[in-house]
């Protein structure tokens, strides 16, 4: 681990990863979770993970579709962005490898938030602080949820920045989820 603390201390560095297959509004709060948290000279990373993965159910969006709802949205919200870095990140099926290759995709960070419990427990045995991000409207605020909404006709909308919808109208997403479900198991 690479000490991110800047010259005397004045900076951190953290991480927060997702798959942002769309970004929602738990996204959302997350983030100001985290900026609230890391004060006014706190740098975020946002990773984009399984980037590799596209047209399927579970992940609908490309990493490029993702990085501009992301985007998007942080401009909508109103997020420092000179503070934010967002990189994409593909999969790697060795977990034991995982947070090198995260690592190698990232500029140093110190510290690390999440609620998933695998990547809680990779980071901590490398030495990493790990923090959690309070759940806001879980039962709604999750992809599964939103795209199984835009699947079956649901309000899924109101889930989702407005800058996000302009997105997922402008690439078709709601239509391409459903042809998904015609070929997609």
């Amino acid at each position: 681990m690479v000490d991110t603390s800047g010259a005397n201390g004045r900076f951190r560095r953290v991480l927060y990863i997702g798959r942002f297959n769309p970004v929602h509004l738990g996204h959302i709060e997350a983030l100001k979770y985290i900026f609230g948290r890391e004060g006014k000279s706190g740098e975020i990373i946002i990773g984009i993970g399984s980037t590799q993965h596209s047209h399927s159910l579970k992940n609908p969006f490309t990493a490029g579709e993702r990085l501009l709802m992301l985007r998007r949205a942080l401009l909508e919200y109103g997020f420092p962005l000179e503070r934010v870095y967002v990189v994409t990140i593909p999969d790697i099926e060795r977990n034991a490898l995982w947070v090198s290759h995260v690592e190698s995709y990232c500029p140093p960070f110190s510290r690390v938030y999440s609620n998933n419990s695998l990547v809680r427990r990779l980071f901590k045995e490398r030495k990493y602080e790990v923090l959690g991000i309070p759940l806001i409207n879980r039962k709604e605020f999750q992809g599964t949820v939103i795209r199984n909404l835009m699947l079956h006709g649901g309000s899924w909308e109101r889930y989702v920045p407005k800058s996000v919808l302009d997105v997922i109208e402008a690439i078709h997403g709601l239509e391409r989820i459903r042809e998904l479900q015609e070929t997609d198991y």
